[in-house]
């Protein structure tokens, strides 16, 4: 029986076989340059994705919250790395992870560095992330000063060990030059290896994200690379040019409501809590909250012409219809969105559906079963 008939409310498909050539194409392109793929799992959240990437070589990953590293833990991962700055008030979670399992947090200030000092009773790898240079979080690449108090203090305990400097580029997503933000970032991390490698010889430089590190072909002596959308890709990545529509991994299936054929309009049951509010703008300044494509039983089919989604609420969207669509879709029909943040969209409907009918686990779902029957 096909995927299509278990459906009856907005369902997130996931198309394995494309998410497995989006990782196998990033881990290829780390493999080639001799750097280690560290992917950030904010993405994906799932076991069995996971699992996937095991196949290809993968063995440390990248989380955003304790509650993601929980998730993961005691998985076979060699290394779980948190990198959001540290949370002083989860650091009880932080010793029950690293009881048994090797974890790693993110620090940037000298209190937070402290209460690590101070409270860990296991063992916490860090890596100190330098701000690249758009303001969001890190130490600036200059402040030797603050670099070396966190280093000062996380020496008086033998339970903090530093692991290396990240840097996380996320304005390339908001300018087209992503090679110069990439050789900025770049130069930064070469330039600290250089300064700190001496006193600590085994320390690692990461670089990490979707676009920066599907442009880039040269990423320098640094040593690790860490994106994450990669895996499912989305619209706004196609739209950044990190990949093409057809490399997009996962697709929002909408049962369709009604149809508006003289306003060009089709109304489905697939919202904001469905797709988060992402959007980007066409040419004439209308807004896409997703891009329509025809379900099949082996996933999707692009249109020759385009249809999106318009508007959403909570629970509605409206379709801005092309003649095409118009004329193949009836009342009770399923469409596909690509959606235009795979990360957010994934995080709303908290569980996926493979095309082979099973539910594949995500953080928020409740579950750990990396494949649950219908």
């Amino acid at each position: 029986m096909s995927y299509l008939k278990n459906i009856t409310s907005p369902t997130l498909l996931l198309n394995e076989q494309i998410c497995r050539k989006n990782i196998e194409s990033m881990a290829a392109k780390a493999h080639r340059q001799g750097k280690e793929l560290v992917p950030h799992f904010k993405t994906a959240q799932s076991h069995k994705v996971g699992e996937w990437t095991k196949e290809y070589g993968i063995r440390q990953i990248t989380v955003s919250s304790i509650k993601m590293a929980e998730y993961f833990c005691n998985n076979g991962w060699e290394n779980i790395h948190i990198a959001f700055p540290f949370n002083p008030l989860e650091v009880h979670k932080l010793n029950a992870l690293a009881a048994s399992q090797s974890i790693s947090v993110q620090l940037i200030n000298e209190a937070v560095t402290e209460t690590l000092a101070t409270n860990l009773s296991s063992t916490v790898g860090f890596f100190i992330e330098i701000d690249a240079g758009y303001g969001r979080t890190g130490v600036e690449v200059s402040d030797f000063g603050l670099i070396e108090s966190i280093l000062r203090i996380a020496n008086k305990s033998d339970k903090l060990q530093f692991k290396g400097f990240y840097i996380h580029p996320g304005h390339t997503y908001y300018t087209e030059d992503k090679h110069k933000i990439y050789d900025e970032s770049i130069s930064a991390l070469s330039m600290l290896k250089t300064k700190y490698s001496t006193e600590y010889p085994n320390l690692k430089t990461r670089v990490g994200d979707t676009p920066g590190c599907a442009a880039v072909d040269d990423f320098g002596d640094v040593d690790q690379i860490g994106p994450g959308n990669f895996v499912f890709y989305d619209m706004m990545q196609v739209n950044l040019g990190s990949c093409k529509i057809d490399e997009v991994a996962v697709a929002l299936a909408v049962p369709v409501v009604d149809i508006k054929k003289d306003k060009k309009e089709i109304l489905i049951h697939g919202g904001g809590v469905h797709l988060a509010k992402d959007v980007l703008l066409e040419p004439d300044g209308s807004k896409n909250f997703g891009e329509i494509v025809f379900l099949d039983e082996n996933g999707w089919v692009i249109p020759l012409q385009r249809s999106y989604v318009k508007s959403i609420s909570q629970e509605h969207g409206l379709i801005k219809a092309s003649d095409e669509l118009l004329s193949k879709v009836k009342v009770g029909d399923l469409l596909g969105i690509l959606p235009i943040h795979s990360c957010m969209t994934a995080d709303c409907m908290k569980r996926y559906m493979s095309l082979d009918g099973n539910w594949v686990d995500h953080t928020e779902s409740g579950t750990s079963n990396l494949y649950d029957k219908i």
